[in-house]
């Protein structure tokens, strides 16, 4: 058998294969290293306040442990991207938690602000490397027929750490301060660093560089056999061909730069535009408790759906509702309203980050180029999150919040119309 009849039969089995004992240990471990990403994400805002409160820092340092962190995300998605395309998913999936793990840790042991803002940079290159990994990972390592749902499925634990992080925060940070919390999570981040040092290295990778013997072995050790016993039913289309790459990084890069916009300005800055509305949702609890409520219901229902009926039937949908959703909420007066609107649009919005971020952009790309152009697409976004405070308080300065909301829903029908004409259907189909 010559060289491409055997890749081919090794990346046919990896297809239709089904779920095995070590696929479930790595959608184990990937999901809590996503988790506990996202927690530290979160508690940076926490720790800002915190910092600030207590004048350890004063508002321009603050502004520099918020923007070495945004920094440290774009850094490390293109870094990423780069080390694991060439050198390995493995190595660049360790590296990136070892990096956060330990510089967080280091990081509560901070004199000052500024080892604490150089901690923050490199301990943020590796939460940007561990979202393109992450999602990538598991694209790689499930089957065809619910790659969508297990991707998506990792997207759901991993957005849990938003109200996780707001109820720890609330407790700890005022009775042990912030510094347990960095203690905390950087052990926790080792532990799992250690528990996935015996990950094997990506089957797919491992046939795109010809490494055929080492691909073998892995799939051995998934016990993935023939698909005598796969449903007949299944549509998987192995004969698929991409479009040009650059119209792919294209249609990635808008479909998660928006995504990440949207749902940016609505967690960051929608109680700011609502309090100049006379709807003061800081007070309200109960307010933020149902609308938060949305986020792992819409990625629950993204999960579900993906596989189901195809990625772009659930995401442009999502888009052009979360537009719509947008500029509804940017007119209520009742705090009624705000709950209702604002549970529906998190709901919408985080179908999107389950669909879009954890599924559609890594599918986009063949395994050649997929952590490179994951990265970039991410990369950008984060970017464009650097840039979203200035843009937000300038037009807060010239217009109405009105604007803002109106500004979002363009930015989503925009996104949603480019993956409708420009994307490709990539349900059910062999991307590599």
């Amino acid at each position: 058998m010559d060289i491409s009849t055997s890749k081919a039969t090794l990346v046919d089995q990896m297809n239709h294969a089904h779920e095995s004992k070590l696929f479930y240990k790595i959608i184990s471990l990937v999901s809590a290293g996503m988790f506990l990403d996202a927690v530290d994400v979160y508690l940076a805002s926490a720790v800002s306040s915190s910092i600030v409160n207590s004048h350890w820092a004063d508002a321009q340092q603050n502004a520099y442990f918020l923007s070495s962190g945004f920094l440290g995300l774009f850094i490390g998605s293109i870094m990423a991207g780069i080390i694991g395309d060439i050198r390995g998913r493995k190595i660049a999936y360790q590296i990136n938690l070892l990096l956060f793990g330990l510089f967080t840790f280091l990081g509560a042991f901070a004199v000052n602000v500024d080892m604490l803002i150089i901690c923050r940079l490199i301990a943020s290159i590796g939460l940007g490397s561990e979202i393109v990994t992450g999602y990538s990972m598991v694209n790689e390592f499930a089957p065809i027929h619910s790659r969508g749902k297990w991707c998506a499925i990792v997207s759901t634990v991993a957005n849990m750490g938003a109200p996780v992080t707001i109820m720890i925060s609330s407790f700890i940070i005022p009775a042990f301060g912030w510094r347990v919390l960095f203690i905390t999570i950087g052990i926790f981040a080792v532990i799992i660093w250690f528990l996935r040092r015996d990950i094997p290295e990506s089957p797919r990778w491992l046939i795109n560089h010809n490494r055929i013997d080492e691909a073998k072995a892995v799939i051995n050790q998934m016990n993935i056999h023939s698909d005598d016993d796969q449903p007949k039913n299944e549509r998987i289309q192995t004969n698929f061909k991409h479009r040009p790459m650059w119209i792919n990084l294209v249609v990635a890069t808008i479909a998660v730069s928006a995504v990440i916009i949207c749902q940016y300005t609505f967690t960051s800055w929608v109680p700011t535009l609502l309090v100049k509305r006379g709807i003061d949702v800081h007070n309200s609890l109960f307010a933020s408790a149902i609308m938060l409520m949305g986020a792992p219901i819409g990625c629950a229902f993204g999960s579900f759906m993906i596989d189901k009926i195809g990625r772009k039937k659930v995401i442009v949908p999502a888009f052009f509702m979360s537009a719509i959703l947008g500029i509804i909420y940017a007119f209520q007066t009742t705090i009624t309203g705000v709950e209702i609107i604002g549970f529906v649009l998190n709901f919408s919005l985080y179908v999107l980050m389950a669909s879009v971020v954890a599924v559609y952009v890594s599918e986009l790309f063949t395994t050649k180029v997929r952590f490179r152009c994951v990265g970039i697409a991410n990369g950008i976004s984060k970017l464009c999150t650097v840039a979203m405070p200035i843009v937000v308080t300038w037009l807060l300065m010239v217009s109405s919040p009105t604007v803002i909301f109106i500004l979002m829903g363009i930015i989503s029908v925009f996104a949603g119309a480019m993956v409708w004409f420009f994307g490709e259907e990539t349900n059910h189909r062999n991307v590599d």
